[in-house]
C-alpha cells in the first residue's frame, strides 16, 4: 500500500511539473524572435530526437504494427498538431498569451460535443451548461465588451483555428487509442517535421536569419523541456493516474499561462477578462470531473 502511495504521489509531481512547463510556453515565444512556423518545425525536430533518445537508452522500439494499422488518422493527426502549434504561436503575436491560451483552451468543450456522433458519447445538462458558461467566457475573453467589435479577429481567428486542430488530434487520437500513447507522439512529431520542413522553406525566407542568442537558447529549450522532457513526464505520469484525475490536473497549463500572462510579461487583464477567465477555466474543469472513461485518450497539451 505504502509503495502505491508513493507511485501515486511522484506521479502527481510528474505531472503537475509537466503542465506547469506546458504552461510556459506562450512566455517562451514571446521572447523568440523567429516565425511561428520555424518555431513550431524546430519544437518537433528537437522533440522528436529527444524521444527517439529515450527509446534508444531505454531499448524499445515503437509498436510498428498498431501504427501500420492507424496509418491515417496518425498522419491527419500528426498535420494538425503541428499546423496547430503554427497557428497558436501566430495567435500570441496579435493576442494576449492570456487571451490566446483560453481561447485555445475551449477545445476540450468541442471534443464532448464532436464525441456524441463520433463515439456515442453521452451528453449530459452538465456538460451543455459548461459549454455554454465556456461560451460566454470566450466572449468576455475576446474584449467584445469594453471595445464593441473593434477587436483583433486575425488573432481570435487563428487561435480558434488553433482550438479546432487541438480538437482535431484529441479526437483522432482516440481514434489510434491502440496505438501507445509515447510511440503515437514520436510519430506524430516526425511526420509534423517531415510535412513543416517545406512549408518554411517555402513560406519563411528569412529563416533563422537576425535570430540572437537568446531566441535560440529559448528554442532549444522549447524543443527539449517543454516537448521532450514535459511529454515523458507526462506519459509517465498518465499510466499510473486515472483518468479524470489527470483532466483535472491539465488545467494547470491554462492557468499558469494567465498567470504569467498578468505577471511576467504585464499584459493588461481587464475584469471582464478575468471573470471569463474564471468561467473558461472553471467549467471546463466541472466538466472533467467525475469523468472516468477509460478509453479516453488524454490531449497533449501545448
Amino acid at each position: 500500500m505504502k509503495n502505491a502511495n508513493k507511485n501515486t504521489a511522484l506521479a502527481v509531481i510528474m505531472l503537475i511539473t509537466s503542465m506547469s512547463i506546458f504552461g510556459t510556453i506562450g512566455l517562451l515565444r514571446f521572447y523568440i524572435n523567429l516565425s511561428s512556423s520555424l518555431i513550431a518545425l524546430s519544437r518537433a525536430v528537437i522533440g522528436s530526437v529527444f524521444l527517439l533518445v529515450i527509446m534508444l537508452i531505454k531499448r524499445t522500439k515503437p509498436n510498428f504494427l498498431q501504427i501500420k494499422k492507424n496509418a491515417i488518422p496518425l498522419l491527419i493527426s500528426s498535420l494538425a498538431l503541428g499546423f496547430n502549434w503554427v497557428l497558436l504561436f501566430e495567435a500570441y503575436s496579435y493576442l494576449s498569451v492570456a487571451s490566446a491560451t483560453l481561447i485555445y483552451y475551449l477545445a476540450p468543450t468541442l471534443v464532448i460535443f464532436i464525441s456524441v456522433p463520433l463515439f456515442k458519447d453521452k451528453l449530459s445538462l452538465k456538460h451543455i451548461i459548461c459549454a455554454i458558461i465556456s461560451l460566454v467566457g470566450m466572449v468576455l475573453v475576446s474584449g467584445v465588451i469594453e471595445s464593441g467589435f473593434s477587436i483583433n479577429f486575425i488573432g481570435i481567428s487563428l487561435a480558434l483555428g488553433a482550438m479546432l486542430l487541438y480538437a482535431t488530434v484529441v479526437i483522432l487520437n482516440r481514434k489510434s487509442n491502440s496505438v501507445p500513447s509515447f510511440d503515437r507522439t514520436f510519430v506524430q512529431l516526425v511526420i509534423a517535421s517531415l510535412v513543416l520542413l517545406p512549408y518554411v522553406l517555402i513560406t519563411d525566407k528569412t529563416l533563422f536569419y537576425g535570430a540572437n542568442g537568446l531566441s535560440i537558447g529559448l528554442l532549444v529549450c522549447a524543443g527539449i523541456v517543454h516537448t521532450g522532457i514535459a511529454y515523458v513526464l507526462y506519459f509517465a505520469s498518465v499510466g499510473t493516474l486515472k483518468s479524470h484525475t489527470v483532466a483535472i490536473f491539465s488545467y494547470i497549463d491554462p492557468t499558469l499561462a494567465v498567470i504569467l500572462s498578468f505577471t511576467a510579461l504585464g499584459e493588461e487583464f481587464s475584469i471582464f477578462s478575468v471573470i471569463g477567465a474564471v468561467l473558461i477555466i472553471g467549467a471546463s474543469l466541472i466538466s472533467e470531473i467525475k469523468k472516468q472513461n477509460k478509453n479516453t485518450q488524454l490531449p497533449l497539451n501545448n
